[in-house]
């Protein structure tokens, strides 16, 4: 080895470097530590010079991993040597890391597409990573774009790197949650789905294996990337590898690990251990993409083996885990049985088989858990079926509700816990089906009467059964009695109850037996602390003075101490899936041991209050229900009068938009009689100047002559216009003899001043019409008289031009001329006034409008500032309320406070009640005050 070392480090031919690396790579396997202490150095002196050489490089890099490695060796050394094996390849490892530009270098080398190069390359930087994870993993991260270089090679052609670049990548990815993100976000996910899709789903062999636990890597407790999975849709993509045939029978053990290791990555997203948003997420995700009803077909598929039909329970029950959707979903699938049942029926058939495989039961277990956990409606309906009305009489289905009474009362001891711990979860923080589950009533035996199940538990519980029987009855009556006044008077009303739980407690007994007397003293201690003193034999002061004769407090504290001190009772409050090594093992559940936490040292301070203490804390508790009760009904009022705000402001902007509008059509009515009333002008003008025309044009007619005919017409028409005018006249004369004739008559009527007085406003009021007509006489006889010398002057006009014409011209040409014109000056006056006359109408229209809208607008804003009143007389009472509210608050932190100093537990305001809210309660005292 020395000589090799001497030649690779002296010879100037590289053939001759090359033969000697070789030579090394054939004896580094044998002898490895001194291959590995001489030629360390030479090798990478190699890797740095001989970069153009592939097949130096591939040998060299075959030497370093046989050094490094300790895959050859575990398989030849015995198991008392495999210690020394371990150290030799990580003290190596050590010493070809301490250069970080070694491993740079050895990214580089990966980088190369030569498969001799190449691939050792791989091998290598797999094994340094095994022996020396976190240091290698930090010298890659820092290394420029090294990650990024080993992603590229799940994209290599050869199957043989790709293969061996998921097996590294799985070691790069390891406990190192930076890595595994810029993995993530270089693709990975669609590279490793895309070769599972290759190799064949589940049916592929162990590269898909390895792609799935890279997977695991990536996601589990990674919350970046559980979100980029998610959003990315690749939960869509998992749907196919659950599709699974009729005929399941002979799977080979490849496709087992690998429907286990799919299944687990599902588990990996929902678990209850990420955050709630991002689990619900998921879950909802899975059932639209259908992958909960591909998880639900293998669950009542036949010939499944038992490993992945467990492992499937428990992925479903964590898949429908407080997510409505999935629970809703669950309780609809039926079995493909004759005739069909709910598929939670059937597995709780399993759970309360003896003969069915313990870690089944336990996965049936947590999944009728899982259903029921912050699902009302799936409690309720687990209850109904064990209530009177009902229970099928006919006895043709099994119901959940006789399952679990049927395992509650079995004689396998298991089916019993299990069967307790099912109907506490069905009970779990919901009093009106603690309440209802007191109806319940069992038929013992024939011919006895029946009792309720309430009864028959605390009789088992008599019997001195089992202690994991015990435990669990135990544990279902502590959650039926917590926060239920109700079931503690029903319990307390059975003589015997008591005496069983002081004698139990009382007892000094083995270990097995101190778990039975520590969950007998919290019931005990549930049953004074929800006591409501309606039984006058077990009132809370005569339970205390009770246990302070029979047990002592300082006593009854230890016992009840003894739970939390368990240590079945710390691995139970680790998680909530019940995992246990062992059936004796099964002894708490997850949700019970919150009940514990919560209730324990409410107990030990409710053991040790005086009658006095508790009297004054019931008045206190009245008298904050009371406060509550007024707070909460001027809460109401304050609702209320904020709703009637709300409106009132509403209607206040609905009425001001309407008067914006009404203001704008206003404008917009005022500018079009503007723009009427500048046509009207310029038509004026027009006309104006048309008369102009008209005479000028008269003018160049005197000119050519004009026809007797037209002086002729208009003669006719001065006739007409003089006896209209005498007509108006005498009309004229008869209205003032009206009228003089109404005066005469106005002075001689009147006997009595009645009607004196009537005869006098009726005359004014015809007078006064009278006189309006008059004035509008006047007026049209102005306008005829106007128009009658208008006439007059335009007919001498005519008469001269005639007598011109007479003298110039002859009578032929002009005839048709003359009338031609005639007719056209007719025409356009006519338009003309029928124009005028239209635009006088349309102005009278406008001016109606305008009258109208500004008396809307007067309306509206009256009506606006009414409103404007109440909203300030509104702000004026919140205010009085909010002063009166305040001196209610500072009343009941008074109370607080003194209750604090009696010991009694006094919760805070709840932490979700916004600041305005608070104002609402201050509102609400005042106006009590008031």
């Amino acid at each position: 080895i020395q000589k090799l070392c001497d030649r690779v480090a002296s010879s100037t031919l590289l053939d001759d470097r090359r033969d000697a690396v070789r030579a090394l790579k054939s004896l580094s396997k044998k002898y490895r530590l001194e291959v590995g202490i001489q030629a360390m150095e030479h090798l990478i002196h190699v890797l740095q010079t001989d970069r153009s050489d592939s097949e130096i490089i591939g040998y060299a890099l075959d030497t370093l991993y046989n050094v490094i490695s300790n895959d050859l060796e575990e398989e030849e050394q015995e198991e008392n040597s495999a210690k020394q094996v371990d150290d030799l390849g990580s003290q190596f490892t050590e010493i070809f890391i301490k250069q970080q530009e070694n491993v740079t270098l050895l990214l580089t080398l990966v980088e190369e597409f030569d498969f001799h190069v190449r691939w050792p390359g791989v091998k290598l930087l797999t094994s340094l990573l095994k022996q020396q994870g976190p240091q290698v993993q930090q010298i890659i991260l820092v290394s420029p774009m090294g990650v990024s270089r080993l992603m590229d090679l799940l994209a290599d052609s050869r199957e043989v790197i790709r293969n061996d670049g998921v097996l590294l990548l799985q070691q790069l990815t390891k406990s190192n949650a930076a890595i595994q993100k810029i993995v993530a976000f270089e693709n990975a996910f669609e590279r490793l789905l895309d070769i599972i899709t290759e190799e064949g789903n589940s049916d592929g062999g162990i590269v898909v294996e390895d792609c799935l636990l890279l997977l695991q890597n990536l996601l589990k407790n990674n919350n970046s990337n559980q979100n980029f999975f998610k959003e990315g849709s690749y939960i869509q993509r998992m749907k196919p590898w659950f599709e699974v045939g009729d005929d399941n029978c002979g799977w080979s053990a490849q496709k087992v690990t690998n429907l286990h290791l799919m299944l687990q990555l599902v588990r990996v997203l929902v678990s209850p251990t990420n955050p709630p948003g991002a689990t619900s997420s998921c879950q909802k995700a899975m059932f639209h993409c259908g992958l909960l009803q591909q998880l639900c077909t293998i669950l009542m598929a036949t010939g499944v083996p038992a490993d992945i039909l467990t492992e499937t329970i428990n992925t479903v029950s964590e898949v429908i885990r407080g997510c409505q959707t999935n629970q809703d979903y669950f309780a609809s699938v039926n079995a493909p049985s004759n005739p069909p049942r709910p598929a939670i029926v059937v597995l709780l058939m399993s759970m309360v088989n003896e003969r069915q495989p313990f870690v089944l039961r336990c996965a049936v277990l947590y999944c009728f858990q899982c259903f029921l956990y912050k699902n009302q409606k799936g409690q309720g309906e687990i209850v109904s079926t064990l209530l009177p009305s009902t229970i099928d009489a006919t006895g043709n289905s099994v119901s959940a509700g006789q399952l679990l009474c049927g395992g509650l009362f079995s004689t396998d001891s298991l089916s019993n816990w299990c069967a307790a711990v099912a109907l506490a979860h069905a009970l779990q923080e919901n009093a009106t089906l603690k309440e209802q589950l007191l109806r319940v009533q069992l038929a013992t035996s024939i011919g006895n009467p029946p009792v309720s199940l309430l009864q028959q538990c605390t009789n088992i519980l008599s019997q001195g059964s089992k202690v994991q029987t015990r435990v669990g009855l135990l544990m279902l009556l502590c959650t039926w009695l917590s926060n239920c006044s109700i079931a503690v008077t029903h319990f307390l009303h059975n003589p015997a109850n008591v005496p069983f739980l002081t004698g139990q407690i009382a007892e000094n007994l083995g270990e097995e037996e101190q778990l039975v007397q520590g969950l007998c003293a919290l019931l005990l201690g549930i049953s004074i602390y929800y006591n409501d003193n309606s039984l006058e034999n077990y009132r809370k002061e005569k339970l205390k003075q009770l246990i302070e004769k029979r047990i002592g407090r300082e006593n009854f504290i230890e016992k009840l101490g003894f739970i939390s001190k368990h240590e079945l009772y710390s691995r139970a409050a680790q998680k909530p899936q019940p995992s246990f090594s062992s059936p004796d093992h099964m002894m708490f559940d997850h949700e019970f041991t919150k009940l514990v936490k919560e209730l324990e040292g409410v107990i030990s301070k409710a053991i040790y209050k005086s009658s006095e203490e508790d009297k004054k804390e019931e008045e206190v508790k009245k008298t904050l229900e009371q406060h509550d009760n007024i707070v909460t009904h001027y809460k109401k009022v304050i609702r209320e009068q904020d709703q009637e705000l709300e409106e009132l402001k509403q209607r206040i902007n609905t009425l001001t938009s309407q008067n914006e509008q009404l203001q704008a059509t206003v404008t917009q009515q005022v500018s079009q009689i503007q723009q009427h009333k500048d046509q009207y002008n310029l038509l004026k003008v027009q006309l104006g100047k048309d008369t102009q025309h008209h005479n000028s044009h008269g003018d160049t007619l005197q000119m050519n002559g004009i026809q007797t005919e037209e002086v002729s017409k208009l003669k006719e028409e001065l006739e007409e216009w003089k006896n209209k005018h005498e007509l108006l006249q005498g009309q004229l004369k008869e209205k003032d003899s009206v009228i003089e004739k109404l005066s005469s008559s106005q002075l001689e009527t009147g006997t009595t001043e009645q009607a004196s007085q009537m005869s006098k406003f009726g005359g004014l009021e015809h007078s006064n019409e009278l006189q309006k007509e008059l004035e509008m006489l006047r007026s049209q006889i102005q306008l005829q008289s106007a128009e009658i010398s208008k006439l007059q002057m335009e007919n001498q006009k005519l008469q001269a031009m005639n007598a011109t014409a007479d003298s110039m011209l002859g009578d032929g040409a002009t005839a048709a001329t003359s009338s031609e014109l005639e007719g056209r000056l007719e025409q356009e006056i006519k338009v003309l006034k029928s124009e005028v006359k239209a635009l006088s109408e349309e102005k009278e229209s406008l001016k109606q409008q305008l009258d109208s809208s500004s008396s809307t607008v007067a309306i509206l804003q009256d009506e606006k500032s009414k409103l404007q009143r109440e909203v300030a007389e509104s702000k004026k009472e919140q205010d009085d309320l909010l002063v009166l509210l305040a001196d209610q608050d500072q009343k009941i932190s008074a109370l607080k406070i003194k209750l604090k100093d009696l010991g009694v537990p006094v919760e805070d305001e709840d932490d979700t009640e916004s600041g305005d809210q608070g104002d609402e309660d201050e509102d609400g005292d005042e106006e009590e005050q008031d």
